[in-house]
């Protein structure tokens, strides 16, 4: 049976232009959002001790974690811009779903946290300033709006989607501070506080979630969610010159780029450079994926007359 390796980057030039672009895009608005959250989570971190606010500490421990978190996205995304090397033959782009990971376990540690400092804030209610949490939820607020619009703008890879999640989840928490402190404000009711800080607790633990299970996903080498592994190896074998397709693997090498690798069986191996043509541009063109490594297989030709051994006697051999 004969072999051969096939590997291919279709597309190539045009991704890594457009990777190059939206990573320093992705660089610029990472260095904003954290000027911006990191000053604001100081504000409101002074503001929630002063004031007694467990929603305005909550939002303030929101922010000093989105610092954290934007400063690691800020990281990642550094190394994930350095070339591939002997040691890491794919590059660093899996930098950017490591902080996105890390970022989401820090999520979910931040939620369990307010959970409970807010049931411990029923069961013993304290004294809060109203005023004062409704003036630095306001500010807090116009902070993460501007921190949300900035990261939008950027390319959306996994790590910046990460970061913006963080953000997001700011804003919940400020509305939540601005409703806690207007409520106190008219009619002195503390235990909104704490109940409010649950509720956007909630909220942010379901999108926390999706994002733990899609950075998981691809250290964990999964299909990409957004593509059909039964339909691409359907895809493959209906391709002319293909009779089998085996050894099918689909896994995301990064936050936007996806591999391929296959063993193809052909009927007739003359005509694997024409096939391997069209089997590329219809991983290209259908599902996007243009890093594909295919190894062909094929029967070794029939038999050509008769190709029996004869053994030479030593009569024949003298003459």
């Amino acid at each position: 049976m004969a072999t051969k390796h096939s590997h291919s980057h279709l597309g190539r030039e045009h991704s890594d232009h457009d990777h190059g672009d939206g990573a320093r895009s992705s660089h610029q608005a990472l260095v904003w959002a954290l000027v911006v959250t990191g000053g604001m989570a100081l504000v409101e971190g002074i503001g929630a001790f002063w004031s007694g606010s467990l929603a305005l500490l909550s939002d303030a421990g929101h922010m000093a974690t989105d610092a954290a978190a934007l400063g690691l996205a800020l990281f990642a995304s550094r190394i994930a811009r350095r070339p591939p090397t002997g040691r890491a033959s794919y590059g660093y782009v899996r930098a950017e779903v490591l902080a996105a990971f890390v970022n989401a376990l820090a999520l979910l540690a931040l939620v369990v946290f307010i959970t409970v400092e807010a049931v411990r804030r029923l069961l013993q209610p304290a004294p809060v300033a109203g005023a004062a949490v409704l003036t630095i939820a306001i500010a807090g607020l116009l902070a993460n709006l501007a921190s949300a619009w900035i990261l939008s703008r950027a390319s959306q890879s996994m790590n910046t989607r990460g970061a913006l999640l963080h953000v997001l989840s700011d804003v919940l928490g400020s509305v939540a501070a601005i409703i806690a402190g207007a409520v106190i404000v008219a009619t002195d009711w503390t235990p909104i506080d704490p109940i409010l800080s649950i509720v956007v607790s909630l909220l942010i633990l379901r999108a926390t979630w999706r994002l733990l299970a899609q950075s998981t996903g691809v250290l964990m080498e999964g299909v990409p969610r957004h593509l059909d592994y039964d339909a691409i190896g359907r895809a493959l074998s209906r391709v002319d010159g293909i009779v089998e397709v085996h050894d099918l693997h689909v896994w995301q090498m990064g936050p936007d780029s996806v591999a391929l690798s296959a063993h193809l069986a052909l009927a007739d191996g003359a005509q694997w450079p024409s096939i391997l043509a069209r089997t590329q541009r219809v991983l290209f063109e259908k599902y996007g994926i243009g890093h594909v490594t295919l190894q062909p297989a094929w029967p070794p030709p029939a038999p050509f007359g008769d190709r029996r051994v004869i053994p030479i006697s030593s009569n024949d051999e003298r003459r």
